[in-house]
């Protein structure tokens, strides 16, 4: 599904190709930092919020490429995700990835095995509709949608989800202000997700759609370095178990133009009635 998804996205690319630049690639142009980092669902932000900005490295005159591994460790679970994305023209951002959750130890204690893993792929869309974060008056504003396929139906249903696939709808609005040094970035996430869709959407407990707020605060500390903090309410669906707000802590930096690599200290609250899941999140991010 993964390699189906970055064949569209490739069409995708050369379809919407003007011309003049239809041929060979230009290296990126961007600012550093001004493409964001990933975000765990795979488009660009950083690692919980969703921003505004253009995947890649790539401005108006070009097509830009992205590619993620992220890992998570937490006190009682595993995280990891992969996935790519192409930012088209500073205009259109195509995204896909693959997570997987691994329960570890906890997963004998909820009675499903050491070392039980659920899964979901993501494929998401983010289209710049006003603005730009970095040259225009009003800041960068983008419409967003992503598409989430959870595995593992008969443990959702088991545990009150009312279904193991979803679609979120973002509006998002990023604002980096040079000439003091800052990042900034609020997202409306309007989701049924349970656990960022890893437990499948809606619940026992509620099954619309609720809107959520994703947050973000950045200084550049050199041009090479980001350090910030992000914060991400999330909804409570199920009866199984509660569902807290997530943060992070954050540092971003970019040795060179083409890999980013990100740490943070990230929070996840209760994760399947296990609460205070913490831990270190890693990134690392190619972009051309």
């Amino acid at each position: 599904m993964i390699v189906r998804g970055l064949g569209v996205c490739a069409a995708l690319a050369c379809a919407l190709a003007p011309p003049a630049i239809a041929g060979p690639m230009r290296h990126g142009g961007k600012l550093l930092l001004t493409g964001g980092a990933t975000g765990i669902e795979g488009s660009a932000g950083g690692g919980l919020a969703t921003w505004a900005l253009i995947g890649g490295n790539e401005t108006d005159a070009g097509i830009g490429l992205g590619a993620h591994a992220t890992e998570v460790m937490l006190d009682d679970y595993g995280f990891r995700s992969f996935g790519a994305k192409l930012g088209l023209f500073d205009r259109l951002e195509l995204s896909v990835a693959r997570q997987r959750f691994d329960t570890k130890a906890a997963g004998a204690a909820l009675g499903l095995g050491r070392g039980f893993t659920f899964g979901q792929d993501i494929y998401g869309a983010k289209l710049r509709v006003a603005g730009d974060a970095v040259y225009d008056t009003l800041p960068q504003i983008a419409l967003g949608v992503q598409h989430k396929r959870a595995r593992r139906d008969a443990v959702i249903a088991a545990v009150g989800g009312a279904r193991a696939s979803g679609t979120d709808y973002l509006l998002s609005v990023s604002r980096i202000v040079l000439d003091r040094s800052l990042v900034l970035g609020a997202t409306a996430r309007a989701t049924r997700a349970n656990q960022f869709g890893l437990l499948g959407f809606g619940g026992d407990r509620r099954t619309g759609y609720s809107v959520q707020f994703e947050g973000s605060a950045g200084a550049l500390v050199t041009r090479r370095l980001l350090v910030g903090a992000e914060l991400r309410t999330r909804p409570n669906n199920l009866r199984f178990a509660r569902e807290d707000d997530a943060w992070d802590l954050f540092a971003a930096w970019t040795p060179q133009r083409n890999l980013t690599v990100t740490a943070a200290y990230v929070d996840l609250g209760s994760i399947a009635a296990r609460p205070g899941q913490q831990g270190l999140y890693l990134s690392a991010q190619l972009g051309f």
